[in-house]
């Protein structure tokens, strides 16, 4: 293996260096971004049972949003639970574009991997046959062995090239539809809160609308029985004189 790399010549570093740095993020992305890390079960649930009962305190949203990344985006929607619809969108989609951002942080290194690691074995190539016709010019064709040091060279470094490209490609378009789709459900959730919080708003204000209601009915059946009563003690004074 190594002497592989001693034949690669100088551009087989950059190359390995690259293939090191493409293994440290894949294995980071599949840590950061485990559904049980991201989405959890059960975390969606406890937010919408604390918006519908109304008995929300900072704790509870503190430890909703310190639990993953679905939960930072269901605490901004707690938060505005008392504001109008539209804003706790806005609070709930700005909170979910850093969630989001955060992320993707390491995609572009890894795609910038894929793309940059084939472009580096071509040069080692380019190298390793100018290396090879500086041989021929020299010496002329009659020393193989000189011949075959950068003939090595041209086809390691290409191989190392593509052999670092095709996995850091193959992970980045994993990762990229990872992403996104974790990134669906997030936004399901968020906008079954403000559903579930419209619809408890909206039972609340029928409520609270029916009772006042029932208080104002009350409240003239009594005005209507103090003007009967009245009326009638009138009359039965008139009677009596």
């Amino acid at each position: 293996m190594f002497e592989y790399i001693a034949a690669g010549g100088i551009l087989i570093i950059p190359i390995v260096l690259c293939s090191v740095v493409a293994m440290a993020i894949i294995i980071a992305l599949f840590l950061k971004l485990s559904a049980k890390k991201v989405v959890p079960e059960g975390v969606a649930d406890m937010a919408y049972k604390l918006a519908i009962s109304g008995k929300m305190t900072p704790q509870h949203i503190s430890q909703i949003r310190e639990g993953s990344s679905l939960g930072r985006v269901l605490a901004a929607g707690l938060e505005s639970v008392d504001q109008p619809r539209h804003v706790m969108k806005t609070n709930i989609e700005e909170t979910g574009r850093h969630v989001i951002h955060e992320m993707d942080r390491y995609m572009t290194t890894l795609g910038t991997i894929a793309a940059i690691a084939p472009l580096l074995g071509l040069l080692g190539t380019v190298v390793g046959m100018i290396s090879v016709f500086s041989v021929i010019t020299s010496q002329g064709v009659g020393n193989p062995t000189e011949l075959a040091g950068g003939i090595s060279q041209a086809l390691i470094t290409t191989a190392a090239g593509i052999s670092v490209a095709v996995p850091a490609l193959i992970f980045h378009r994993h990762f990229r539809s990872k992403i996104s789709t974790l990134a669906i459900e997030m936004e399901k959730s968020a906008m079954k809160l403000v559903d579930v919080v419209g619809t408890s708003a909206s039972q609340k204000r029928t409520i609270q609308t029916a009772s006042n209601s029932q208080a104002a009915s009350s409240g003239s059946e009594k005005a209507m029985a103090a003007v009967r009563a009245a009326k009638m003690k009138k009359t039965s004074v008139g009677g009596v004189a």
